[in-house]
């Protein structure tokens, strides 16, 4: 059986958490006495999206589960930019989560962006809330950690799964080791860009127009930089995307590269020797990465970009952070719409068992706060992006103006 972790005492673990009547699921398949417990919710993915709501479901009284393929602390590749809003959200849950989360996780607390124009022209940003860099390896393991020391969640990590279904009367989580499959009255699918859950439940094909793939690596050592400031650079041959330098604390950046799938496609770029060849060839990167080292190899990641209404949820089960496409077009990041949804999703799961409802059509509710609070603002962003996409001079000529103080506030505004 996989390894179990838990918010509870050694002694209590494997126990089920005391359910108010009124949130009791309505049935429950029969078991034998060795079969693994049924639960109220079982979260499949313990990233940001899975964590958030497990904390957000601390005080419902159900019985939840939160289970992951990986023991953590674990690698996650990514840009590894925590942006304001996820923090604000964290916020929202609880003070004391902050701030528990800001003492433990190393990073690097991000004040200004500084944007570089395909032209060399540059802008900078000042941020207002709160935002910073830190490894997944790090970030991940500590909101995980959250959810072990505050809630009663039940954790079982090193747990793949294989396959999931639903019926009438409950859902099946099938793991990969042939073990006792789990059962629940309602299945989150927080399980990234991969998702089994959407993949076994909400099957549809890659559309290369909403999604972007990129590489990333760790440097130490490369010149002008600050632990304060992350960078952009906008290339004229690559606006579909962009080249990143992120610090993230212990004078180690985060480097990487990506673009929309569509256009690499067409135009058969292979992002790591493009990284490579920016790297050594740029004006300005060439000099400042002479003399710096390669920590990591430059390894690959896909990101199911938001911006177009799609299903998020089923007959007893609903999804996530990127296992609903919640990236941003624009800016690449999708930790703080992982944690939004993640709370959305809490609170459509006591709506469920509030009403004893778990069809399709009641779970809609959730789809329809999804896109009020998420979706609308990504369509946006992704019809910029687009328009953007072939248009260096406009970004050349955005930069320039940015550095007037009321157009950059009317510009951020409109970039999110």
């Amino acid at each position: 059986m996989p390894d179990v972790g838990s918010g509870r005492p050694e002694s209590d673990r494997g126990r089920s958490c005391t359910v108010r009547s009124d949130f009791r699921s309505p049935s429950r398949p029969t078991v034998s006495a060795a079969a693994a417990p049924h639960y109220d919710v079982i979260l499949i993915g313990a990233g940001p999206a899975g964590a958030a709501c497990a904390l957000a479901l601390r005080h419902s009284g159900l019985r939840v589960a939160l289970v992951d393929k990986a023991r953590f602390p674990r690698d996650k590749v990514c840009g590894d930019a925590i942006p304001g809003p996820a923090l604000k959200a964290l916020r929202r849950l609880s003070e004391d989560f902050y701030q528990e989360l800001r003492a433990r996780t190393p990073r690097a607390d991000t004040q200004i962006s500084r944007l570089v124009a395909p032209d060399g022209g540059q802008a900078r940003v000042q941020w207002q809330l709160p935002t910073f860099s830190s490894p997944r390896l790090h970030f991940d393991h500590h909101l995980l950690n959250l959810v072990r020391r505050h809630t009663a969640t039940h954790i079982l990590e090193n747990y793949a799964v294989r396959d999931v279904h639903t019926t009438t009367d409950h859902a099946t989580v099938v793991p990969a080791d042939g073990s006792t499959p789990l059962t629940a009255a309602l299945i989150i699918g927080c399980d990234g860009a991969n998702s089994v859950v959407a993949r076994k439940l909400l099957p549809r094909p890659l559309d290369r127009r909403y999604h972007c793939a990129a590489v990333r690596a760790y440097y130490r050592g490369i010149a002008g930089t600050d632990e304060h400031r992350t960078e952009f650079f906008f290339l004229k041959e690559y606006l579909a995307g962009y080249l990143w330098i992120f610090p993230v604390g212990d004078g180690t950046c985060n480097v990487g590269f990506g673009m929309v799938s569509d256009q690499i496609a067409a135009a058969q770029v292979n992002l790591k020797d493009t990284m490579l060849a920016l790297l050594a060839q740029h004006p300005e990167l060439a000099p400042r990465f002479a003399g710096a080292e390669q920590l990591t190899p430059i390894v690959g990641f896909g990101l199911p970009l938001g911006g177009t209404p799609r299903p998020l949820t089923g007959p007893r089960f609903l999804l996530c952070g990127d296992a609903a496409a919640l990236i941003d077009p624009l800016q690449g990041h999708g930790i703080d719409t992982a944690m939004q949804s993640g709370i959305l999703a809490a609170a459509q799961v006591e709506r469920c068992f509030r009403a004893q409802n778990f069809s399709a059509e009641y779970l809609r509710h959730y789809e329809q706060q999804v896109q009020a609070q998420i979706g609308r603002r990504l369509a946006r962003s992704y019809r910029l992006m687009r328009f953007l996409a072939d248009k260096p001079w406009v970004v050349n000529v955005g930069c320039r103006l940015a550095r007037q103080p009321l157009i950059k506030k009317w510009l951020l505004k409109l970039v999110g």
